[in-house]
Order: C-alpha cells, then structure tokens, then sequence
C-alpha cells in the first residue's frame, strides 16, 4: 500500500528481500537443497558472505530496523545480489547515497526545449518530466496520441492517459510491456526524488484505481528505458510502429525528450495520413 510520503526503510528492506529471493542459488556454485530451503533464492547467511557483512546485518536490513549502510556496504550488497545498472541506483537512492536534487522541479517546459520540441517536426516529439507529465509537444504527437490542448493541465501525464482514459487502453499492442516498462520507470523516479508529493499521490492513485499497475508495482521492477519500439492502434490510420528515443538534456536532468520515427514505410505512410486534431 502507497503511502503519503517515501518509507525508505520499509521499501528497501522489501527491495533487498525481493531481490535476494530472485536469485537461483545454483547459478552462484551452491546446491539447490531445494527440500530444505522454506523460500526461494538465496539465504540471508548467503547473501550476507557474498557481500563480506554478517547475517545480523542483513536480518536488520530485511526487518526495517532502521539502518544505514554506507556506500560501500551498498556497493557489496549490489554486487551480491547481481543488480542490473537501474536496480543498483535504486538501491543508492533508497539508502541516500546519492545527493538529491532540491531544486524545484519542472512543472513547465523551458522555452528552448519548448522551441526544440516544435522544431523536430515532423518527426512526433514531446517533452516529459520523471512523473511523465507531459510539458511540452509538437502537433504530429497530438495527432499520434492525443490533443493535449484539449486535456485539463492534471491529465496531461502519459501514465495517467494509458491507465484511466478509456479510448488508450487498447491503444498500445503490447499494452503489459507498455506499462510495465512506466511502472519500473516510476519506481525509479519514486526513490530518486522522496519529496516529491506530487509523484506519491499519483502513484497512490494509479495503485488504488489500477490493478494492473498494483500489482506490477508490487514486482519491484526498476528500469530507466531510453529506447525501444512501440505498436500502436490508431482510430483513425490503423496499426503504426515506431522506434522511440529518450534524450536528457544536461541543464534539465529531471526532464526527457521523446522522439518518435516510423519503424517501417507502411506506417511512415499511416503517420503521413494522420488528420489534425
């Protein structure tokens, strides 16, 4: 369950569990013992001697008891539970190893990205900030997805379209993929950013309103995706797959720019047909 503000300790000791029951003991040169073993993965004791720390350590870890570990014991603890790159800055942000930004975030698109947005024309462009609202679009995405214009400023988010606007949920082919990929994205933002209410209270809305997102969100999944292919189901054109690439400008590190291209000439030809909203 959501709550109002960013537990830490509570989220990375169900982290660290979740992470560590993951793992096949075999792949790490242990027997299965599988009779024996009550859960799966890895034993606490297992853990606790591949990333050189005692098991007492990792049990007040597991328990919420409100440590701290320093950089290098998170830095252990990465390598022993073999984090992909975005589970492992996860993991540093859980335990405040990386400094936080406190700047006030982005909630309007500066000018020259609103001007960079517009001029990537024709290919469909948007700007975003890590809760995925959408700050900032060039007329060929409001063909593509939606006339945001026309969307009042609260729903003006890509998570919340794809969730709770009816007309989207058929829109995406791969709709799991689609989701589950924001919803990793989303937990990433969540521990990057703790003071953000904003973000909370949305995912605390997207958790109560959306089973789907609840229970991906219980999975724990942490993923920063910047590139990919997407299949959409467009009312008007029919089927259009494009290649998408994310862009972080480096004077604006919390926002990203999203660039659509037609994956194939039948749906640059369907992009091309696309009638003004």
């Amino acid at each position: 369950m959501m709550t109002r503000s960013v537990d830490t300790t509570q989220e990375l000791a169900a982290f660290l569990r979740t992470r560590r029951e993951r793992l096949d003991p075999q792949d790490f040169g242990l027997p299965s013992r599988r009779q024996s073993r009550r859960t799966p993965g890895l034993r606490r004791e297992e853990v606790a001697e591949l990333a050189g720390v005692s098991i007492d350590y990792i049990v007040r870890l597991e328990q919420a008891r409100g440590l701290r570990p320093s950089a290098e014991v998170v830095e252990a603890l990465a390598r022993a539970l073999r984090l992909v790159p975005d589970e492992r800055a996860y993991l540093f942000d859980l335990t405040q190893q990386r400094p936080c930004n406190t700047d006030k975030l982005a909630t309007t698109a500066a000018p020259s990205l609103a001007r960079l947005v517009a001029d990537l024309s024709p290919l469909p462009a948007m700007l975003m900030n890590h809760r995925y609202d959408i700050l900032a679009w060039n007329g060929e995405m409001a063909r593509l997805l939606l006339d945001f214009d026309d969307l009042p400023v609260s729903q003006r988010n890509a998570m919340w379209l794809c969730l709770m606007r009816p007309e989207m949920r058929d829109f995406y082919v791969d709709r799991e993929r689609v989701v589950r990929e924001g919803v990793a994205h989303l937990r990433a933002a969540w521990a990057a950013h703790p003071e953000d209410q904003a973000l909370t209270d949305l995912i605390a809305e997207f958790i109560t309103r959306d089973q789907e997102f609840a229970r991906l969100w219980d999975e724990r999944d942490v993923r920063v995706n910047g590139r990919g292919r997407k299949v959409m189901r467009h009312p008007d054109v029919g089927s259009i797959a494009v290649h998408f690439e994310t862009l972080t400008p480096l004077q604006d590190p919390d926002q990203v720019l999203v660039i659509y291209r037609a994956a194939d000439d039948e749906s640059q030809s369907a992009l091309d047909r696309l009638p003004a909203r």
